[in-house]
């Protein structure tokens, strides 16, 4: 119990280290939160009842509330540290609990590191890429002419993860593939995959951010 104690303390602290390199003025947030929470729930119920009562309820609520700021702050700051980086749109689909995504990362990649990654999941083929607009709109087509080929009846979605305008941001690709409509079944899905692992991958040596993102602070030290 005790050790379990111990590596508990040292990934929030891990953690919260990680997460302040990123949000310089997370103290005062995940305090100002507590102290907020405090107030806002116990000055009523003292005022209604009693103090002890109030202070019994409001001292859990706000810490929870502090809790869960801090976790999205570390959430976050984990998703930045892998932002801009090659292969980190594969990382988080490869991540994803439940969507039953087959991913195979770099399916097309150029001499600036921009990637298109391809994604078979339920529904139909998502080629996802990482770099400018500008770069990635060709070699997406090039792509979905490539698969169209040998996949003709599967519908093909793109999704560029990015900064530019029309882009969707790194922390929203989950988002926007579970947006996306349901085409295909679980046998479907694994014939799909097994036809275009014909077409090969075109840098299986790419450096792919591992482990998976994290939705939880605990989960933020493993991507350290």
């Amino acid at each position: 119990m005790a050790g379990r104690i111990r590596t508990t303390l040292s990934s929030l602290a891990q953690n919260w280290r990680m997460t302040q390199q990123v949000y310089k003025l997370l103290p005062l947030e995940v305090g100002g939160i507590f102290v907020v929470t405090l107030v806002v729930v116990a000055v009523p119920i003292g005022l209604w009842l009693n103090w002890l009562t109030s202070l019994i309820l409001a001292i859990p609520l706000a810490l929870l509330a502090a809790t869960f700021w801090f976790s999205r702050r570390a959430m976050r700051a984990a998703y930045a540290q892998i932002d801009g980086q090659p292969g980190a749109a594969a990382a988080v689909i490869q991540s994803q609990r439940g969507g039953n995504w087959l991913v195979t990362p770099a399916v097309a990649v150029n001499k600036s590191q921009d990637i298109v990654n391809r994604v078979v999941g339920k529904p139909g083929v998502i080629l996802v890429s990482e770099g400018p607009s500008n770069r990635v709109v060709p070699m997406m087509a090039n792509e979905r002419k490539r698969t169209a080929r040998w996949l003709p009846e599967i519908p093909i979605y793109e999704i560029q993860v990015g900064n530019d305008e029309g882009q969707v941001p790194l922390m929203k690709l989950q988002k926007a593939l579970n947006k996306l409509p349901r085409n295909l079944r679980g046998g479907e899905i694994t014939e799909v995959r097994r036809k275009l692992d014909a077409l090969g991958n075109a840098a299986t040596s790419m450096p792919i951010p591992k482990g998976p993102m994290p939705t939880s602070a605990r989960q933020v030290r493993r991507q350290r």
